[in-house]
């Protein structure tokens, strides 16, 4: 849940980096977020006739800025230029490889927020 916030807290910064759990994070809990409002609106029955939901609607509008910000930092990190984003397929291809280790043109390596320290075995 801390992966959602961070991005949201960086809703329109393109510069950077962003991690592959960081992404893939956001992308989960925005799916799950997505798919409860929609049996939300279902159960509603909000605007039967159109099939759509207001409510998702509304959320796709504001989540719209943030999922694009993280997809481009998401780009920098394996040392592509936002644009890729662009690309259908090789977008998919890029956002599942690993980042660039160490420092890159985008900027440093990302931190992981919710890394466990390393415990030691004796």
């Amino acid at each position: 849940m801390n992966y959602y916030f961070e991005v949201l807290k960086k809703y329109a910064i393109f510069g950077g980096r962003a991690s592959r759990k960081e992404y893939w994070m956001f992308f989960l809990l925005n799916f799950i977020i997505a798919f409860g409002l929609g049996i939300i609106g279902g159960l509603l029955k909000i605007n039967p006739e159109s099939g759509r939901s207001l409510l998702g609607d509304l959320y796709s509008l504001v989540i719209l800025v943030p999922s694009i910000a993280v997809g481009v930092r998401r780009m920098h990190d394996v040392n592509k230029s936002g644009w890729y984003l662009l690309i259908p397929i090789y977008n998919f291809i890029l956002v599942i490889t690993k980042g660039t280790k160490g420092d890159n043109k985008y900027g440093s390596e990302p931190k992981e927020t919710n890394k466990e320290p390393e415990k030691e075995v004796i």
